[in-house]
């Protein structure tokens, strides 16, 4: 026992313990505050989406350490100075706007409320669904054109910024008269976020999907390309037929009923992105193209 106690003596003689002072805890809860928010800004960005993919990429190259692939690992290193300008492009527009953030004088009350994935999370009501569905029947009856986007999981905030706040209850008088013709709101996209219009005349992304009919106008192919980017779901009302279509998965499925949009918003509600996917287009292995 007392040998033990000697061999016990003798490890903890060798161990370092550094001297701890209120510096190093400073800094230690400054990095740890950083990194909190630097995920935070991640996770409600197109970064998160990214960061998934390079966690793929990280595993395979982890592989070919393991069974010594040098010529995967050459491309490897001779990439990875590419690959860092590479991600700098992508994320541009989402790096910009938090350097912005820390330049603004309330940086501190902005961080504070930066975290906004309690509200996100929460999905739209039946009442929002009737609503869209009330006001799409009677702007395809008067050929009236519409693009409502409806956030889904991922965040739309860098679309919002592209378009007027508007911030009110989903209605269908609201909606019906943001997409009334010669009205300062009518042209662009409006953004529905749990169960309010959170924007109005939003820029959004066109598909170059070659599948889709050349009959499609620029409505339409902003719908195909918001689904394409985010799992966001996108009604679109033809000003040339009045038919109503929906935008999901990069896909389009047009000539819908009232009865048909309602199930369809409904598969989204309050589901798993994955399981929404499959239930909603489950059997459909090519696009609906019908105008």
């Amino acid at each position: 026992m007392q040998q033990i106690n000697i061999l016990i003596e003798n490890y903890l003689s060798k161990l370092y313990i550094p001297s701890m002072r209120w510096s190093d805890v400073a800094e230690i809860l400054i990095i740890a505050f950083l990194m909190y928010y630097i995920l935070l800004w991640v996770k409600n960005t197109r970064a998160w989406a990214l960061l998934k993919g390079v966690l793929v990429i990280a595993v395979f190259v982890l592989v070919a350490v393991i069974f010594n692939m040098n010529t995967i690992l050459w491309i490897v290193s001779n990439l990875f100075s590419i690959a860092a300008i590479a991600i700098v492009v992508v994320l541009q527009p989402e790096l910009r706007k938090a350097i912005e953030e820390l330049g603004r004088k309330n940086f501190f009350s902005s961080i504070i409320t930066f975290d906004s994935s309690k509200s996100d999370n929460d999905s739209f009501s039946d009442r929002t669904i009737n609503e869209i569905v009330k006001a799409s029947v009677e702007m395809g009856k008067v050929k009236t054109g519409a693009l409502i986007v409806i956030q889904n999981e991922q965040p739309l905030n860098e679309y919002e910024r592209t378009g007027i706040d508007v911030d009110g209850i989903v209605s269908s008088q609201l909606l019906i008269n943001i997409f009334e013709h010669n009205t300062p709101l009518h042209d662009g996209a409006v953004i529905v976020k749990n169960n309010r219009i959170t924007a109005a005349t939003c820029y959004l992304p066109l598909s170059d999907n070659m599948e889709l009919s050349k009959e499609l106008g620029t409505r339409h192919r902003a719908g195909v390309g918001i689904s394409e980017v985010t799992d966001s779901m996108t009604v679109i009302v033809s000003e040339e037929t009045g038919k109503i279509s929906v935008a999901y998965g990069g896909k389009l499925e047009s000539s819908l009923d009232a009865e048909h949009l309602r199930g369809t918003l409904k598969s989204i509600q309050n589901k798993p992105a994955e399981e929404k996917k499959r239930k909603l287009w489950k059997g459909k292995g090519r696009l609906k193209n019908e105008e």
